[in-house]
């Protein structure tokens, strides 16, 4: 230096503050180093200048001046009153502490340097000089001056950020480029199709997906009718429990206030309703122009495209119907894309866990920043539970003591034409209200269930008599199922008091009558079964066989016009079905069941007879009567928009048991599934599922006593992979003991797949996601902007899933869907054609 003071021994005490000291710029260029020595700022009294030492003391006396020197310094920073001199350190600040502030600090830079480069630089620099409490105070001030000039939604922001695993180099998918070529145009096609179908039934489709198909697509996609969600005022710091009216929604049924009569005509056409401006439905010129599925079409299309999956199906011809359906199911096994698919949930299971070893210790840390919010208070959908079995067995012992009880001499039943009590129906069986016990029900599942679907059946007949089951958990029966009505209303009552939990519960319409609609809307307004933790769905059990049988139907078209003939009617004149008007603004949607492992004696292919024409005692397939269901919910969804009412949704059983193809007909045609366990078979489907993030309502305790033990159900291989899962109860009174059987079921699933807490909420989040609550209640439940892509729309204060989660699901999406897109090229993507499309024969010609 040029005031002449000697620099010091490398033994010398001195050295200590420049080991803390940053680089200059011109050290980090292999310059000289000619930084200046600077006034302390940290020590209190007058600064000290270099003026006041001598300008050289390099004589011959050098080393003894030196010390004299060093002597004097110390003793002019004692004279002036300092704690330490510059290089020493305070008690109350070790160098352990300012180390470790020091290292956390430079992990902090090292993931947000993204952010605030500049800014974080400078804090480095500053905080790398610090060696006082007096610089840590300035630090702090100099912080906050900096925090005031940032965005106000920086914590956001920076909650976001997280350690990301990456893959460079060519080739990154594993596979050769040909490969993932072939596999990439299949699976691309696929969501296609689902796109399409599922744009004409007005049901929800990825948006992340669309927006990547759209990216292939020379035209806009056709058929794209679903609609934004339209703004609702619901600001972002509302609370989480959305105000309902007072009026229960029953309490009104006034003909005369509902929508008027439109006088339109219909008729059902091979399987399918028609809609007709005139009463006169013999002339074709009045036919609402409205989209008709026309099955040979559509089947051909169906099937054509689905053998876009194989290399080998080009030319497929239009009258072999059988060999299209075989070609379409048999892209499952196909070995490049079977490897490919697998390859690709592979690496998704493994990412997922490289996601929690860097990330978890984050998300949890942002979930205990969020005030008042946890597990137990976040909100919760079960999404499968059936509404004859939602209470445990205790419930219904308690409910049957009590009934015995107080209306013992009430008419309940009529055997052989003679009328019976309550207390003559239980002398028959030789039991008193002291009897009964949860053994004496056996309503249970138990090991005797496994594989035995039968068995499970009758497991719904307390004591194993019919005859309860319709005395009090049926709709229609000689109370006019005022027991039924009861129990569910306790069953709500308890939803209420959780707060938190939510159920869509699910009704049977059998379609051998036409009056079965109005008979379940009178049940429920009648006895005013309504909560606003319950939405509805019906099911539909496919049991034509059974009812053919018993020469109750005639053909399966008659089935068909007894479900769906009353829903037009509804639709049309809501005044001549006032309660069903009622009822069905609060039914989410349709759901088919009954057990999928029943062997199938027929192929659904072109030549299967048309609805009308089928009166064999045999049992359509599963696809057939899928297919049915979603092309008459078509036309009536259309038929309600135009009517500003709203849609419903296909949420059947699907892939719980029986063939694979099960899921290729779910995949089409439903909004999202229960089950889904032979996914684990397929996964070339599985990885559509995730692509199309298909929502898949799982319950391992159900599956535990029926299909699949526990330990081997793929709901924690699902969620680690991406797909939308949630946890549902199936049927609390066979598989479930406590009071809240959905806590049961998250409590079990936590402990043997050992979830986390971020586990938890995220399988929470989805069954809000997939329900079919309003989208105004969702707002308030999931946050004002829940429908938008990514960590926009997760608001942790009120799902307690952190950002961080939610962003990376995202990124991993966008990513498989960027790699397969960027594969397929938009002039080498064959285009659908207008007669590849989807066919609806109208009065008007085609749309």
């Amino acid at each position: 230096m040029s005031s002449g003071i000697v620099p010091p021994k490398s033994g010398s005490p001195l050295r200590k503050r420049a080991s803390l000291q940053a680089p200059t710029t011109a050290e980090i260029h292999g310059g000289p180093r000619t930084r200046q020595l600077q006034p302390a700022r940290s020590l209190p009294g007058p600064p000290h200048c270099l003026k006041h030492f001598p300008v050289d003391l390099r004589t011959s006396m050098d080393g003894k001046y030196k010390e004299i020197a060093e002597e004097l310094f110390c003793r002019s920073l004692a004279d002036s009153e300092m704690r330490s001199a510059p290089y020493e350190f305070p008690e109350d600040s070790p160098i352990e502490q300012l180390e470790e502030r020091r290292q956390r600090l430079e992990r902090q830079i090292s993931q947000d340097v993204k952010l605030e480069p500049d800014i974080l630089l400078r804090a480095k620099q500053d905080f790398l000089k610090i060696d006082s409490a007096a610089d840590l105070q300035l630090f702090k001030e100099q912080g906050e001056d900096l925090v005031d000039h940032l965005p106000k939604d920086r914590d956001v922001l920076l909650e976001r950020e997280f350690q990301r695993v990456t893959i460079s180099g060519e080739e990154t998918c594993g596979v050769p480029f040909t490969d993932l070529l072939d596999a990439a145009k299949s699976v691309v096609k696929a969501l296609f199709i689902r796109e399409k179908y599922m744009g004409l039934s007005f049901q929800s489709f990825c948006k992340t997906t669309a927006r990547f198909l759209q990216n292939l697509s020379e035209k806009p996609l056709a058929l794209r009718m679903y609609e934004e969600i339209p703004e609702t005022p619901v600001a972002a710091d509302a609370p989480v429990h959305p105000p309902f009216a007072d009026q229960h929604p029953y309490e009104k049924c006034d003909p005369e206030s509902m929508p008027g009569d439109l006088g339109f005509g219909l008729k059902m056409v091979n399987g399918v309703v028609h809609v007709y401006t005139k009463q006169d439905i013999t002339d074709k010129t009045t036919e609402l122009d409205l989209p008709y599925p026309d099955f040979p079409t559509s089947f051909i299309h169906i099937c054509k495209s689905w053998a876009y999956m194989t290399p080998t199906s080009d030319g497929i011809s239009a009258k072999s119907g059988h060999a299209h359906i075989l070609a379409g199911w048999r892209m499952l096994p196909i070995p490049v894309i079977k490897s490919f698919c697998y390859r690709r949930l592979q690496y998704l299971s493994s990412k997922f866990q490289m996601h929690v070893l860097l990330n978890e210790m984050k998300e949890l840390a942002a979930q205990k920043k969020v005030p008042h919010r946890d597990f137990y208070n976040i909100r919760k959908v079960d999404t499968h539970i059936h509404a004859s079995s939602c209470m445990n067995q205790k419930h219904l012992l308690r409910f049957i003591k009590r009934a015995m009880k107080k209306h013992l001499e009430e008419i309940v039943h009529v055997e052989k034409g003679k009328e019976q009590t309550l207390k003559e129906v239980f002398e028959t069986m030789n039991l008193t209200a002291y009897d009964l016990s949860v053994d004496t029900l056996d309503v249970h599942a138990d090991r005797n269930t496994f594989h035995r679907f039968d068995k499970f059946n009758a497991k719904y007949n307390p004591i194993g008599e019919s005859v309860l089951r319709e005395i009090f958990i049926k709709t229609d029966n000689q109370v006019s199922g005022k027991y039924f009505a009861h129990i569910i209303k306790e069953v709500m009552f308890d939803l209420e008091e959780s707060k938190y939990q939510n159920a869509e519960l699910r009704l049977s319409i059998y379609g051998r009558s036409r009056d079965e609609w109005d008979k379940l809307a009178k049940w429920a307004v009648r006895h005013k079964v309504h909560s606003n933790n319950v939405r509805w769905l019906v099911q539909v059990p496919r049991l034509f066989d059974v009812y053919k049988t018993k020469k109750q139907l005639a053909n399966f078209q008659e089935m068909l016009e007894n479900i769906f003939l009353p829903l037009f009617e509804a639709t049309i004149h809501p005044a001549s079905h006032p309660e069903l008007h009622l009822f069905l603004e609060h039914v989410d949607g349709f759901d088919s069941v009954d057990d999928e492992s029943k062997p199938e004696h027929h192929i659904f292919n072109l030549d299967s007879p048309l609805p009308g024409n089928w009166t064999e005692e045999d049992n359509p397939p599963y696809s057939y009567y899928l297919y049915y269901t979603y092309a008459n919910m078509v036309v009536l969804n259309h038929l309600r928009r135009k009517r500003g009412f709203h849609t419903f949704v296909l949420r059947p059983h699907c892939g719980e048991a029986g063939p694979i193809h099960h899921l290729v007909s779910g995949f089409m045609l439903s909004e999202n599934i229960s089950h889904g366990l032979l996914l684990r078979k397929a996964p070339v489907l599985q990885y559509l599922y995730y692509l199309a993030q298909i929502g898949i309502a799982m319950s391992p305790l159900s599956n535990n006593s029926l299909f699949l033990s526990y330990h081997r159900n793929p709901l924690p291989e699902y969620l680690s992979r991406g797909l939308v899962v949630s946890l549902s109860t199936d049927d609390p009174l066979q598989f479930h003991f406590t009071k809240e059987p959905l806590m049961e079921e998250y409590s079990i699933a936590t402990q043997v797949w050992k979830l986390s807490s971020c586990d938890m909420c995220e399988l929470a989040r989805n069954s809000v996601l997939m329900s079919g609550f309003s989208h105004r209640v969702k707002k308030y439940w999931l946050g004002p902007n829940y429908w938008k892509e990514g960590p926009e729309g997760n608001d942790i204060r009120r799902t307690n899933v952190p950002d961080i989660r939610v962003a990376y699901r995202f990124e991993t999406l966008c990513q498989e869907l960027t790699l397969i897109t960027q594969a397929v090229q938009t002039e080498e993507l064959e285009t659908i054609q207008e007669e590849d499309s989807l066919t609806m024969s109208s009065s008007l010609n085609t749309r």
